[in-house]
């Protein structure tokens, strides 16, 4: 399938060239106008996509999500078909195999992190991106369900899981001695504010949020912001406190240097969102938990089979970046 996919006679629509981009959980396929994205039958843990079912769901599951902060980025899902061992995305007749989701393409120039990259992101951009934040969590779903996901003995299956899956990576993308500090800071900071994670929760702050929030699922074009690629795959990955979702962004330009852009969007988002200084604790617990989770996620491309091991040498380093990120906010 990958090689036919990278045929431009086997996409549905007009392009010059295809290229791949893989991660850890797809496979991107970018065209001149358009992006289609595959999912790998892989199975983590918090995510299972090892059934055509499973995938075409979650492929539906990615378009009705994402709609809510890019409306027009996302098209729909298109089924790849195979005859005679030959394989073409939404076009032709034969056995469906897979399914894609179809999305225009981003100029690359548009991303936030191209633009900090290049000393081109302003404050005007952070206005821009704070106020459609503050009103997303402010109307995103919440109901009863949606609550529990704030309790601190919920939220910690999340933490709980990121350890046991990060074990096996200890001496190759992280030090024992992190490990185990960020893992006791972890347990410690669960013991001593219950009542932080309470008083969010009565304060209306779990909602139905987008969970993977950093510079590189951000887009300014026009006079508009489009934020994509939420997280689709496991309900508990979304269903978090607000400021869950925005320590990821907070973290990710920090982790890149911009940490006076953070201190500024913060300022911004917490002024429109009413946030307060009670706010902060948890403000660094969860960039330790976001800063943890790129660690991971990053990690997990040392086992793929289809990454060269080059690449998996820059994998390993970029994880253990993170992992030193998330230590370093226990100071």
């Amino acid at each position: 399938m990958l090689e036919d996919l990278l045929n431009p006679e086997n996409l549905p629509d007009t392009t010059s060239s295809v290229t791949l981009v893989q991660t850890h959980i797809s496979l991107v396929f970018v065209a001149d106008h358009f992006v289609y994205k595959v999912k790998k039958p892989v199975n983590f843990g918090f995510l299972d996509f090892t059934t055509l079912e499973k995938r075409h769901y979650y492929c539906r599951r990615e378009v009705e999500l994402n709609r809510r902060l890019s409306e027009d980025l996302y098209i729909g899902v298109l089924p790849v078909r195979e005859v005679d061992g030959r394989h073409t995305l939404g076009k032709g007749e034969g056995r469906v195999v897979d399914y894609a989701v179809k999305m225009k393409r981003i100029p690359e120039e548009s991303l936030m992190k191209n633009l900090f990259e290049k000393g081109r992101l302003s404050n005007q951009h952070l206005t821009l991106l704070a106020q459609k934040l503050a009103r997303f969590h402010q109307t995103a779903e919440r109901n009863p369900e949606i609550d529990k996901f704030g309790l601190p003995e919920v939220f910690k299956v999340n933490t709980d899981e990121n350890f046991q899956q990060v074990e096996k990576y200890v001496g190759q993308t992280i030090d024992r001695d992190v490990f185990n500090a960020l893992s006791h800071w972890t347990e410690g900071f669960y013991s001593r504010n219950s009542e932080l994670f309470h008083d969010r929760i009565k304060g209306g702050r779990i909602r139905d949020c987008h969970g993977d929030l950093h510079m590189e699922h951000i887009s300014f074009y026009g006079e508009g912001v489009a934020i994509f690629d939420c997280i689709e795959f496991n309900d508990r990955f979304r269903y978090s406190d607000t400021i869950a979702d925005t320590a990821f962004l907070l973290m990710d330009l920090e982790y890149y240097g911009g940490g006076e852009f953070s201190r500024l969007l913060w300022q911004t988002y917490a002024e429109l969102s009413r946030e307060g200084p009670e706010s902060l604790p948890l403000l660094t617990f969860y960039k330790v938990y976001r800063a943890f989770v790129r660690g991971k996620v990053i990690s997990f491309q040392l086992d793929d089979p289809a990454i060269s091991e080059e690449e998996k040498k820059k994998a390993a380093a970029r994880a253990s970046s993170y992992f030193q990120l998330a230590y370093s906010y226990l100071d």
